[in-house]
């Protein structure tokens, strides 16, 4: 079963019948397929909505049964995270989900009447890493490096590929990586177990904030390298120098379109002065993503 099959498995019978008449080169290249309730079923093929065939509009009905099915009838065990707005299905797949948000002192306690739901199909890249990460060894020990690319640029694709590289010592002795996921994008837990290849040796921790969950994973699993996606506040940098001065080697992403742009902005220029990370990676955008290597510390 392939990624698309695999993820129209929780629509409805009537759309997954449409869904199933795309021919195969189009399933391969969809991105999400959406659903919003009184409008026809899209998918999204490379910054594109298409119609997806169906015998008339999404239904409420129809985003409830999705949930149902995806859920597997126990939407209760699946409450905190479509608190929010999302859960991960079995292969990895992500559904976000729109509608009318209950609060409760001020947190929101559930998300009900649902509007709209958007099922993001999980690709992974294996060896995308390779090349880049051998460029990055010296004397087969890896340096810690920062990724960089604009949103959608493959910062995630990266990360993942490069923590199952050096977890199974395919261009390193293997090392034990920690891999805070808090978004459940990058190893995408399903039952305890990663829908995605992280590699042999690494252990996830998922669905808590990023500085809390990188100093359990220092403090618990003993790890050598320390991996986290998209570094976006304060507490985040503070938790990544504590474990950087601890000797463990890191891995992490953020948004930015070069060094220049990572400059400019207040956050990651106190980053980079605290000399934690050796390298960059820049996800050069394009029709094939090309990578380049920066020096920031010899």
């Amino acid at each position: 079963m392939d990624s698309f099959e695999e993820a129209v498995q929780v629509l409805p019978p009537r759309l997954r019948t449409g869904a199933m008449t795309l021919p195969p080169l189009v399933r391969r290249r969809v991105e999400e397929i959406r659903l919003r309730a009184g409008r026809s079923p899209t998918v999204a093929i490379g910054g594109d909505e298409l119609p997806l065939p169906s015998d008339g509009p999404v239904t409420r009905q129809d985003l409830e049964l999705t949930v149902e099915i995806a859920t597997r009838a126990s939407a209760h065990s699946a409450l905190e995270r479509i608190r929010q707005g999302y859960f991960t299905i079995q292969g990895g797949h992500r559904i976000g989900l729109c509608g009318s948000v209950a609060v409760e002192n001020g947190k929101v306690k559930n998300l009900r009447g649902l509007s709209s739901l958007n099922i993001r199909l999980a690709h992974a890249v294996p060896g995308c890493g390779e090349a880049i990460l051998g460029e990055l060894l010296r004397n087969r020990t890896f340096p810690s490096t920062l990724i960089l690319a604009p949103p959608g640029g493959g910062k995630t694709t990266l990360l993942r590929d490069m923590a199952r590289l050096l977890s199974d010592g395919r261009l390193t002795p293997p090392l034990r990586v920690g891999l805070m996921d808090e978004r459940g994008e990058v190893a995408a837990l399903w039952e305890g177990v990663p829908q995605f290849d992280v590699g042999a040796r690494t252990d996830v921790l998922e669905g808590c904030p990023k500085a809390q969950g990188l100093l359990m994973l220092l403090r618990g699993m003993n790890p050598q390298v320390l991996c986290c996606d998209e570094v976006t506040d304060p507490a985040d940098c503070a938790a990544l120098a504590q474990c950087g001065g601890c000797g463990v080697k890191l891995l992490a992403t953020v948004h930015a379109r070069g060094l220049e742009d990572l400059r400019k902005k207040s956050l990651y220029r106190d980053l980079l002065a605290q000399e934690l990370f050796e390298r960059a990676v820049f996800i050069e955008p394009g029709p094939t993503r090309r990578y380049r290597v920066e020096v920031l510390l010899c």
